[in-house]
């Protein structure tokens, strides 16, 4: 099971950056009565989001080594600036970009920065969802196979 965890925390933060910011919030847009109701619903899914991310890079960051080992997890060495990116990306959307929209403050200049913000995050969860399955793909090593 502890093998399958950083998958599943890989998944859930790319999955969820996926369905907020390319279905979700583009629906609201659309279908809410005003621009300004459904930026302020876009703003607390951001939000959320963002906490999303924290618990799942934590996660990642948490399983990457395992007690009393004295190196990382293969798939760690592989994903690690992308896991510390993604988060770093996160907290700079929600703690310095969302504020400034909010506030409405050169409007088309901070939509832009959080959108290409965004982006990024999104290619660094990716990058990691793609490292950590690799070796899954691959199947289990032939020893591991024996002791199951």
């Amino acid at each position: 099971m502890r093998e399958r965890l950083p998958l599943l925390a890989a998944a859930l933060w790319w999955g969820s950056l996926s369905a907020i910011g390319f279905v979700v919030v583009p629906l609201l847009f659309t279908h809410l009565p005003t621009p300004a109701l459904a930026g302020g619903m876009a703003a607390r899914l951001f939000e959320a989001q963002t906490f999303i991310s924290i618990a799942c890079g934590a996660l990642l960051l948490v399983l990457s080594k395992r007690k009393y080992a004295e190196v990382e997890e293969a798939w760690a060495r592989a994903a690690m600036v992308f896991i510390i990116g993604g988060l770093l990306l996160a907290l700079v959307s929600q703690y310095g970009v969302a504020p400034r929209i909010v506030a409405r403050q050169n409007l088309k200049l901070w939509h832009s920065v959080g959108t290409v913000l965004y982006a990024l995050q999104w290619l660094c969860a990716l990058l990691v969802l793609w490292r950590i399955a690799r070796p899954l793909a691959s199947g289990p090593e032939p020893a591991a196979v024996a002791a199951d």
